[in-house]
């Protein structure tokens, strides 16, 4: 399908519209406002990481009503067993007398699925969404069945060094599409928090946007134009987080692995994506300079001399993200 600079501008505007409801329960959290809608328009997954109370919860259920969305929440603990995600097999009896096998569908079947806490439940129960977050099915007794399209599942995790957690396995990090750091609020926010959670009525959400409108959307982002000048700089970028590669010698120090294939990827989507909220349909330098570090910071595996060290992807990121887009001006 063709799009004219009206229809960028046209999407642009309601998703702006979409960000300013958000807002009205939301208070600050910019970064996580924007991603989660990279993410969404981008057909991809989220990964929120911080303390609890922070209203990443809240976050993700004002935007399931925002969007119109089926939601769904699971509360992951450690005796949270994959079939309570995916959903199981049972025997049901017929009217007629005959018992038959009927599938039971978990809670994995929404369009936005929250999962909570995600890090808390065994790395069993944690693989259970590989398979529905990368190829939008869902494998059971050799029966494939689809997910809901849009099927998004937006996950929030505890800082590792928290008592009883567990570190997510790297093949699951990879399949999120960003991953965003959620502060504790500074005091003016914290006290506008108060206002409107110890006030009166707290008012309802408009729904902006469609199933159908997101998939239209997503449809958008595909169509806009990636000058091969900026794909090279993208491509810096990723291949700069390969310790045998890299410009940096801290890379090349304290990096074990450094992003794959699916990082380039969502370096670019997330950078359409960016471009399509502001009304462009093409990428730019600041796209993805603005994208690299969420969708990258997940996605570097430090040795232990570098864990030791305690260097910060975020830092290493913006230094390669500088050093690639060095020279280019679009």
């Amino acid at each position: 399908m063709a799009f004219v600079k009206e229809d960028y501008t046209e999407m642009s505007l309601k998703i702006g519209k979409v960000k300013e409801e958000v807002g009205k329960f939301i208070v600050g959290q910019e970064e996580a406002v924007d991603f989660i809608l990279y993410s969404i328009l981008a057909g991809g997954h989220t990964l929120l990481e911080g303390l609890p109370g922070l209203g990443k919860t809240m976050l993700i259920r004002t935007f399931s009503e925002v969007l119109d969305l089926g939601f769904s929440r699971i509360q992951f603990t450690p005796d949270l067993m994959p079939s309570d995600i995916t959903g199981t097999t049972v025997i049901e009896e017929m009217p007629d007398g005959r018992k038959t096998f009927v599938f039971r569908e978990g809670p994995l079947f929404s369009e936005m699925v929250l999962a909570d806490e995600i890090n808390r439940a065994t790395p069993k129960t944690q693989s259970a969404l590989l398979e529905a977050m990368g190829e939008r099915t869902v494998t059971i007794l050799g029966n494939t069945r689809p997910m809901k399209d849009p099927f998004f599942v937006l996950a929030t995790q505890n800082p590792i060094e928290l008592e009883g957690t567990y570190p997510l396995p790297e093949a699951q990090l990879d399949r999120f599409l960003c991953k965003v750091i959620v502060p504790h609020p500074g005091t003016e926010e914290l006290k506008e928090i108060i206002r409107r959670t110890t006030g009166g009525g707290t008012g309802s959400l408009e729904k902006l946007l469609d199933p159908g409108e997101i998939r239209h959307a997503r449809e958008m982002v595909r169509e806009v134009i990636l000058p091969e000048e900026m794909l090279d700089v993208a491509a810096q970028i990723v291949t700069g987080t390969h310790p045998s590669d890299s410009p940096l010698d801290e890379v090349k120090r304290w990096v074990r692995f450094g992003s794959g294939p699916r990082g380039l990827q969502s370096l670019v989507l997330a950078a359409k994506a960016r471009a399509l909220t502001e009304g462009r349909f093409h990428v730019s330098i600041g796209d993805l300079k603005k994208c690299a570090v969420p969708v990258l910071r997940h996605r570097l595996l430090f040795n232990y001399e570098g864990e030791a060290a305690g260097m910060p992807a975020d830092d290493l990121i913006i230094r390669l993200a500088d050093l690639s887009a060095e020279g280019h001006t679009l």
